[in-house]
């Protein structure tokens, strides 16, 4: 394998001179660059990206921090990842995944101060993330996809959740449902500021109530235990509900698990519609859930380009933006059953299914 030294001595030039031609950290003459380039053609040299970014004082490796626990990532949040990591590598930059939370900022400042990173991508923002001041105070560029509450000087890309819910919740009230349950994360995500959660909860009620409706939101856990045990809240609540909006793939599963339970069909009893979810994952489900489809490729590529921007160009423009999800309609919405265009609740509707059901194993 050529080195550089055999590089130096091909093109008759200080090996010096060939890092000057890979960093640009001084000005070479184009007749010597020729020599220089020709060389490592003839060599079939292959510079080393981490020596070519300490010459320049690069890396070429930015960060995407997104906390993880055993469920690991869906698909969902991996079109995030592959948005960015695209971006990155067609700008000649790494990315490198690394789970650090707000609870990790000891690791954070460790990584931020061995300048292993140009720049840092956020995801999982909390209103009020302790990330941002950690990156803030080390130097280290940053974009946020996601939103703190204060932006003051930030550049972020997010989903605008006020837009989604909106059309989600115009969605259902459009096929006559005026009984909408929320399903949205789990109760700690709500009390430790998790942005999403907070937004849509927010929205929800705005939504809803613009039409003359009440809102009622379930926390749940992400899993699908934590939707069955969300549904199972919203009908001791709500037994008259016709229609389950959610923001959390992870318990959509167990939303139309319990439903089964019940001996409720979907869309015919109950509408689902699932928030920020990629087509993969509404495919899953049976009937395919009718989906507000996530820009998470979109908004992982617009983050990095962001961020390169910055690192380009010092501080650069702050740049802010927010994409909807878009409305895919499948089979898991529809008009309100016949039961409760009647008026009955939805608890007698249930018997009424699961009667149904007993006659049919009987036959």
């Amino acid at each position: 394998m050529a080195t550089m030294q055999d590089v130096a001595r091909l093109a008759q030039v200080s090996v010096s001179t060939v890092s000057y031609v890979l960093t640009g950290a001084r000005p070479i003459s184009q007749a010597t660059r020729d020599k220089v380039l020709a060389a490592m053609t003839q060599l079939d040299y292959q510079p080393n990206a981490m020596a070519r970014g300490l010459a320049s004082r690069r890396s070429r490796i930015v960060g995407l921090l997104l906390p993880m626990d055993e469920r690991g990532i869906g698909a969902t949040e991996t079109a995030f990842v592959t948005g960015a990591a695209a971006a990155a590598g067609a700008a000649g930059y790494h990315l490198v995944l690394s789970p650090i939370g707000v609870g990790d900022l000891d690791e954070l400042r460790r990584l931020a101060s061995q300048r292993m990173l140009d720049g840092a991508l956020l995801m999982e923002v909390q209103l009020d993330d302790p990330r941002v001041d950690v990156l803030r105070e080390t130097g280290v560029p940053l974009v946020l996809i996601g939103r703190t509450s204060d932006t003051t000087g930030l550049s972020y890309v997010d989903i605008d959740f006020d837009r989604t819910v909106r059309d989600a919740v115009d969605h259902l009230v459009g096929l006559g449902h005026r009984r909408i349950v929320y399903v949205n994360h789990s109760a700690d995500a709500i009390a430790a500021g998790y942005g999403p959660a907070l937004r849509t909860r927010d929205a929800f009620a705005a939504a809803m109530t613009g039409h003359g409706l009440t809102p009622l939101m379930i926390a749940a856990g992400d899993s699908a235990a934590g939707g069955r045990a969300a549904l199972a809240t919203a009908l001791r609540q709500a037994p008259d509900l016709t229609a389950v909006l959610a923001m959390n793939e992870n318990a959509v599963f167990g939303l139309f698990g319990e439903l089964s339970t019940h001996g409720l069909t979907v869309p015919d009893d109950v509408s689902v519609v699932s928030m920020v979810t990629s087509p993969q994952v509404a495919e899953l489900a049976t009937p395919a859930l009718t989906a507000m489809t996530s820009p998470g490729s979109a908004l992982g590529r617009i983050a990095v380009e962001t961020l390169l921007r910055h690192l380009d160009g010092g501080s650069g423009e702050i740049h802010q933006q927010l994409l909807p999800c878009a409305l895919e309609v499948r089979g898991s919405s529809g008009p309100p059953g016949t039961a409760s265009r009647g008026g009955h609740d939805l608890a007698a509707s249930t018997e009424a299914a699961r009667r149904r059901a007993a006659t049919r194993r009987r036959a």
